[in-house]
């Protein structure tokens, strides 16, 4: 019996896989999006023709054709409970589907205290409710939350399993650590009712054979026999908390699973610290818990009455004394994880990471020679178990030896990047790589290629919740084209430099580089770096074409204004970072240059039309300060130099764009391409400069929330003006907001105008946390900061130091407490006043700490820093207040 999975020392050295043979090329992953129109999904399966169907926890469910653009076909809307996170949790296509057409659901019905498996027939893409068999159903409570599993998958064998979670809460009085309480009526606490019940279907992983007739039969193999004499007979793996994601090997039958854990931040004399897990069963067995967690980690017999901790739990002889328990005492021997990890840095898989926890279980790989023709995955990853955290997150492949055994984990590719409401957006290099959020379910297709569920950014519904197609491309690949032209603007002559830097074959192969100027498609120079003097007024737009040696090539354009030099603003008043005034009013002074149109000091009323400055709120979350993915690039970029939501300023406002293609998908490519390429002629005669260093996910996302905006989209208060007042009025209570200055130049003979902008925010005293600039370690919680861990930071950008006396901080703590030092400029800044926070009995118990009287001048960011070294949950932040 392998009661502790791996030795210390042993799993010290297996951590990273020491296979010789180089990983594939990340470039050649392409990442495609068949649909982004499901708010919540929850699992997907693929017909054997191809097609896609997915659920969504709401309660629908879809069919999405790869081939073709149209929107999904929604199959069928079941009426689920959608309370204490119930609802449409799993399902799967039927082995024989071609020929039969069934599905299986299992679903939170809202007349019926429990789960429910039925199946159904989809003819013709409706899905048939009054085809409904139910095969199976167990009750749960609801007087309180939570844990209800529900994924469905089809073994080999044809053997149908699912999982089922404990039904348990996991907060008070229970802590974090093992749910034991055995008091009564505190069965809801209590997890040996269920998940250590050798006769309660709940906190397992159930394992039936349907039938033709619409019910199942008890297979060889399960934990109990048929009769059900000493143990519910459908049940395969029992001791689960809530298994999640579930995955069976297609091959081999192994199951695997993630198995989400419990929250304490560290060891205590109850027991371990809280775990995530994957999970393997090779065959039938108990994996442990409420007893055990991770290498099966023992916790204490508790007595919540007296408090009284009694001996650790043997994993090789558990035993269910409570009185909520149905079935056996003495229990199965338990057997540990595959894999675990706490919140906190991973001694024994320190790949891992740190943050927030939520496993889950993908499927193993397999390669076959003809996904070399389809673009599937490469025979590099035979025979790898993909697996994730939703919350965390990460993606990583678990390799496996010839005996199902962990060889070692390794990184899916740096093709993509997880993030989501937990960390700051990509910056650098890493924002042009793919961006996946939430991975919430995967499976390889007949061509071997990955399609995967991105549930998006946040806990809810997602407008980015994505259904993705991962594929490898094999040959050789087309170049990426980069240009640039400096400057971009002047006067005639104009001397510009043109740059192809950044361009590059992902081959490695040499490239040539030929610039032409349009209108005209006059060939003016050829190289990667190029001097030219261009003496005609216009405006123009150089091409370059980047050729590999074996004729692959790429194209990208930059538009340049010659005749007319581009202007400057800049905020003389306020600046940015400053606190808003109670009554809601702000008064604005611009400087404005332009070697055209003159200087704003001496030349303001010619220049005065040209100006204006819009306000506009944050939205609440931080991680979201542009409302959507898209709209956070644009301000990261430089669109709204040129755009604003409803008015022309260079280019057309975006409104009026989101009433041209609102309702002609068709045209979402083509804008992409306008956008990273440039063009001109669209919408008039002055071209939009090229966006080459965007990748192409980031600018449909932008394209999309252009194409999503209404005339009510923003809340904003615009000013015209060089210098003014904008009254906010009750809008501003309680809100920081971003100011924005434009100028847009009276142009010059028959060149186009060019604009200028520039932003400031501005912020109230008391500054709520969830609107701090960026954070790391740590997550949005609605409107606080939650799941700080050790080592993690919220910053706070651009504070007036000479206009802050003291800082007041509210917290509360049902963890482990700690310590905050504020730091100025950086994380490891110097330090500008510290807070000790203790446990104040619960994460919904806020007090106040206010520092003492600082003495500091100049504009600082100022970096708040969590320390608990080893622990994790540390406190909640609700506000953090600058005193005069």
């Amino acid at each position: 019996m392998n009661i502790l999975r791996w030795p210390l020392s042993f799993l010290m050295v297996f951590l990273h896989s020491l296979i010789a043979e180089e990983a594939p090329d990340d470039f050649r992953y392409q990442v495609e999006v068949l649909d982004q129109s499901i708010r919540q999904p929850m699992e997907l399966e693929l017909a054997p023709d191809g097609r896609v169907f997915v659920n969504d926890f709401k309660g629908g469910l879809y069919l999405i054709d790869p081939k073709s653009d149209e929107q999904p076909i929604q199959v069928a809307q079941l009426e689920v409970f959608n309370e204490q996170e119930n609802g449409f949790l799993g399902f799967a296509l039927d082995p024989q589907f071609e020929k039969n057409h069934w599905i299986y659901c299992f679903y939170s019905p809202p007349d019926y205290s429990g789960q429910r498996l039925s199946r159904f027939r989809v003819d013709d893409d409706p899905l048939r409710l009054d085809s409904e068999k139910v095969m199976l159903e167990f009750e749960e409570q609801r007087r309180q939350c939570c844990h209800h599993a529900g994924s469905v998958e089809f073994a080999p064998d044809g053997c149908l399993l699912i999982s089922t979670g404990d039904n348990t809460f996991p907060g008070a009085p229970t802590g974090g650590s093992a749910p034991i309480d055995e008091r009564p009526d505190n069965d809801p606490w209590d997890a040996q009712k269920s998940s250590a019940n050798t006769h309660d279907l709940r906190g397992k992983i159930l394992r039936i054979r349907p039938t033709i007739s619409g019910g199942y039969e008890i297979p060889e193999g399960n934990l109990f026999p048929k009769d059900g004499s000493d143990g519910r007979a459908e049940i395969f793996v029992m001791g689960c908390r809530n298994p999640w994601r579930m995955s069976v090997d297609e091959r081999t039958g192994f199951v695997y699973w993630g198995e989400v854990g419990p929250d304490a931040g560290g060891d205590t004399e109850r027991g371990p610290r809280g775990y995530d897990e994957l999970n393997q069963a090779k065959a039938a067995g108990n994996f442990g818990w409420p007893y055990f967690v991770g290498n099966n980690f023992a916790y204490a017999e508790h007595d919540f009455a007296s408090s009284e901790n009694g001996p650790r739990y043997d994993p090789l002889q558990p035993i269910n004394n409570s009185p909520n328990n149905t079935g056996r005492k003495v229990l199965p021997p338990a057997q540990p994880a595959l894999i675990y990890w706490p919140y906190g840095a991973s001694t024994e898989f320190p790949i891992l990471g740190s943050g927030g926890r939520t496993a889950c279980a993908g499927p193993v790989f397999y390669h076959q020679a003809a996904f070399e023709e389809t673009q599937g995955f490469p025979d590099y990853y035979d025979h790898c178990l993909l697996f994730w955290d939703w919350q965390r997150p990460f993606l990583f492949w678990a390799r496996l030896d010839e005996e199902d055994e962990l060889l070692g984990i390794e990184p899916f590719s740096e093709a993509v990047v997880l993030r989501n409401d937990g960390q700051s957006a990509p910056e650098g290099k890493e924002a042009q790589r793919f961006l996946i959020q939430r991975p919430i379910d995967a499976e390889f297709g007949p061509d071997g290629c990955l399609y995967l569920l991105d549930y998006g950014r946040t806990w809810g519904a997602n407008e980015d919740a994505r259904l993705l197609k991962i594929s490898y491309l094999r040959g050789n690949m087309p170049p990426k084209a980069m240009a640039s032209v400096e400057p971009d603007a002047g006067k005639v002559p104009l001397q510009v430099r043109l740059s192809a830097e950044g361009s590059h074959d992902l081959d490695g192969h040499d490239l040539s580089y030929h610039w032409t100027l349009h209108p005209g498609g006059q060939k003016v120079a050829s190289g990667k770096e190029v001097t030219l003097q261009l003496k005609d007024a216009g405006n123009h737009v150089l091409a370059l074409e980047v050729r590999d040696a074996l004729g692959a090539s790429a194209s990208v354009s930059v538009p340049v204004s010659i005749g007319n030099a581009r202007p400057s603003v800049r905020f003389e008043t306020p600046q940015d970072g400053d606190f808003l005034d109670a009554n809601g009013r702000v008064a604005y002074q611009l400087r404005v240059q332009d070697e055209e149109d003159g200087d704003s000091r001496w030349n303001d009323e010619f220049m005065e039309s040209g100006a204006r400055v819009t306000a506009q709120p944050m939205p609440s979350d931080a991680a979201q300060a542009a409302i959507a993915p898209g709209q956070q690039a644009m301000l990261a970029s430089d669109c709204f130099n040129c755009h604003a939501i409803n008015e022309k300023v260079v280019g057309p406002a975006l409104l009026d764009i989101a009433q041209r293609y609102r309702y002609q998908p068709e045209a979402l490519p083509q804008s992409v391409q306008r956008v990273l390429k440039g063009s001109a002629g669209v919408w008039g005669e002055i071209p939009m400069l090229a966006h080459a260093e965007l990748a192409e996910q980031q600018v449909e996302s932008m394209v999309q929330w252009i194409y999503s905006l209404k005339p009510s989209a923003l809340a904003s208060n615009t000013q015209r003006g060089l210098q003014g007042t904008l009254d906010l009025g009750e809008m501003s209570v309680g809100k920081p907001w971003i100011l924005k200055a434009t100028y847009v130049d009276f142009g010059w003979e028959s060149v186009a105008p060019l604009a200028a902008s520039a932003t400031i925010q501005l912020r109230h005293r008391r500054i709520e946390a969830e609107h701090c600039s960026d954070y790391q370690g740590l997550r949005i919680l609605g409107n606080k900061l939650g799941a700080i861990e050790h080592g993690s930071y919220a910053r706070f950008r651009s504070i007036p130091l000479h206009d802050v006396g003291k800082i007041t901080v509210r917290v509360a703590s049902g963890g482990a407490g700690g310590q905050i030092i504020v730091r100025e400029g950086s994380p490891d800044g110097p330090v500008v006043t510290s807070f000790e926070v203790a446990p104040t009995g619960g994460y919904d118990q806020f007090v106040e700490k206010t520092s003492p009287p600082l003495d500091r001048n100049g504009r600082r960011d100022l970096f708040f820093c969590f320390v608990n070294p080893g622990k994790g949950g540390l406190m909640d932040v609700d506000w953090v207040e600058c005193h005069p």
